[in-house]
């Protein structure tokens, strides 16, 4: 542990310099404007691979954005870790809202403020430099895989191909993925699960164009008005998902599991006054934590219609549309939910409008194993290097690879994160504290070195 230490401290700027470059890429996998900066962005950690010490580093093609690859192979009888991160990131909008570029790392309170600091440029980025810290000392005692994709944000559509093509050159015995939160750094955990998502679009259109608000105010549909209704609909007085067969395949926490999970570390006042918030909302009968992390939600992500520019103009808007995520848990599967809400949502539409559901991306929940090889190795590792036993924990949010890997690779997922729910993932403001930073970079190595001797 000493000589990890040594080279984190020796090497602690260069570490921070080379993450600000990476983070000054605004790689927004969603937007093609942006698409010449996702490719610079690929080609850079390919170098940085190749920098640290990786073999056979590849940019790899797909139909969208490329996947990097790079390995080291010190010993073909020893375990192989296989790396899974990505490069892309969210918009930055409401840009207003940023209280600096978000494009350009800046330093405030011992934090990383960027997009992508965390989520996952931050945290992919710890395992590049814990990869030549290994290399450096000569310490690597396994076998190492990276694969660093672009299109994480927009459902890794590719991915899955891309897996499909090259199980040979992946083949490994665990996937180790840092893209997730911990409680705090007083509080270490490890996720072991994660949920599952559907995420579709939903447009209203009522008349064939805009018009008078005054005129036609009250004689025709408003699609505006008609959305708010269908998504209200949505859930009943407590906060429950109201589309037929929605929790049928949900698999329910026996009394024993909810007790665990609630024994984590949570205060709800400090939760109620850093979100800003009057009280806590959400389905009745559940705690906030396993509404989080073991529940299945329904949420808008994002509502237009109409007029909203500066000033007022009276127009009764032809079309309204929506963007809704949903959350799903063991067992539910995407397709069919996807399907159970756009069979919803058409019929309890009014006649006086048409409806149209898009389908986006979606993923699967999963449940790691918390008594397989891996999963102990990172409860060592995060034991030693934190002086104290990770608190198991579920995740709220989705990782649709993990279920991905198992099918395709037929191996399991370690999910050994350092972020904090605090980082503002998605929104304005995303943050990294750099000692979170700089504590994943120690403790990966010991992870590697653990797993590789609970597995002879």
């Amino acid at each position: 542990m000493q000589e990890i230490k040594k080279y984190v401290a020796d090497n602690k700027q260069r570490f921070l310099d080379e993450l600000f470059d990476l983070l000054r890429f605004p790689s927004v996998s969603a937007d093609p404007a942006y698409k010449n900066e996702v490719l610079k962005t690929a080609d850079f950690v390919a170098q940085k691979l190749r920098d640290a010490g990786a073999d056979n580093v590849e940019v790899c093609p797909t139909a969208g954005y490329p996947i990097v690859y790079g390995e080291k192979i010190v010993d073909s009888s020893k375990p192989t870790v296989l790396v899974y991160g990505h490069y892309d990131v969210q918009p930055a909008d409401p840009l207003e809202l940023w209280h600096t570029p978000p494009f350009e790392p800046t330093i405030r309170d011992e934090k990383i403020y960027a997009r992508g600091a965390c989520d996952d440029k931050g945290q992919f980025y710890m395992h590049v430099k814990a990869f030549e810290l290994m290399i450096q000392t000569n310490t690597l005692p396994c076998n190492i895989k990276f694969m660093i994709e672009g299109e994480e944000e927009v459902g890794s559509n590719n991915l899955g191909i891309f897996v499909q093509q090259n199980k040979d050159r992946l083949k490994s015995d665990v996937v180790l993925i840092s893209d997730t939160a911990m409680i705090s750094m007083e509080n270490p955990s490890l996720e072991t699960g994660l949920r599952g998502l559907s995420y579709v679009e939903v447009e209203v259109t009522g008349p064939n164009r805009d018009l008078h608000s005054g005129v036609y105010g009250g004689a025709v549909a408003n699609p505006a008005t008609i959305l708010a209704k269908l998504i209200a609909s949505l859930h009943d007085e407590n906060n429950h998902i109201t589309i037929p067969g929605f929790y049928d395949d949900v698999v329910e926490l026996s009394a024993a599991e909810r007790e665990a999970l609630n024994k984590a570390p949570f205060d709800i006042e400090d939760y109620i006054t850093d979100l800003g918030v009057e009280e806590v909302w959400g389905e009745k009968g559940y705690t906030t934590l396993e509404r989080t992390g073991t529940r299945p939600t329904l949420e808008v992500n994002g509502i237009w219609g109409g007029y909203i520019g500066e000033g007022a103009k009276t127009v009764l808007p032809s079309k309204a549309s929506a963007k809704i995520s949903m959350r799903l848990v063991p067992n539910q599967n995407s397709d069919k939910i996807t399907k159970l809400f756009q069979n919803h949502f058409e019929k309890i539409a009014p006649k006086s409008v048409k409806v149209k559901v898009t389908p986006h991306h979606g993923g699967e929940p999963v449940v790691t194993p918390t008594d397989s090889v891996a999963f102990r190795a990172a409860q060592k590792a995060i034991a030693e290097s934190f002086g104290k036993e990770p608190i198991p924990t579920r995740g709220g949010g989705s990782i649709p690879i993990v279920a991905l890997f198992e099918k395709e690779l037929g191996i399991k997922t370690v999910l050994m994160g350092f972020g904090l729910d605090s980082d503002n993932l998605h929104s304005p403001n995303e943050k990294y504290d750099i000692a979170n930073y700089y504590k994943g970079i120690e403790t990966i190595p010991l992870f590697h070195k653990y797993f590789a001797e609970l597995s002879n």
